[in-house]
């Protein structure tokens, strides 16, 4: 047999990740094997002319969470796709694709900027993601705060 065999991680219904493009860290994430796509908070989220071209401005979490910087960020490569909420509405969201550290892992993958206000978790963690790469263990939390973050 070719190839190289990956192992996949163990971790748990909730976990810490940090997102070093976006200067967060420690953040709670819920693991939603329900998702295919991750998603993140935010309290804004608009498209503005910046040096002539057009680049979306995010301010992520909101005034309530505790790493609330209210400083926006600005991203040149986005997208708009139609996604099918909790719900099951569908809704028209803002994508940006940005990297996650869980478990030692730096992944880039794709967000879906949404505003999840009143709910415990800012940030979902979908299949997407978790593809090839982690086992959830719904009896498990945290696991990344027992190992080192970076490797």
């Amino acid at each position: 047999m070719t190839g190289v065999s990956m192992e996949k991680l163990t971790i748990g219904r909730r976990e810490i990740a940090d997102f070093p493009e976006i200067y967060l860290s420690g953040l709670d994430v819920k693991i939603d094997t329900g998702a295919y796509t991750s998603s993140i908070h935010v309290c804004e989220c608009a498209e503005e002319l910046k040096d002539g071209k057009s680049q979306l401005r995010v301010v992520f979490l909101d005034v309530g969470h505790p790493q609330y910087t209210g400083i926006p960020i600005y991203f040149e490569a986005f997208k708009m796709k139609k996604v099918k909420s909790s719900t099951g509405q569908e809704q028209l969201r803002y994508f940006i694709r940005m990297k996650i550290l869980m478990l030692g892992k730096l992944i880039e993958t794709d967000f879906s900027l949404t505003q999840r206000n009143g709910m415990k978790y800012p940030i979902l963690i979908g299949r997407k993601l978790l593809n090839k790469r982690f086992v959830v263990d719904t009896a498990l939390v945290n696991v990344s705060k027992k190992k080192n973050r970076i490797k």
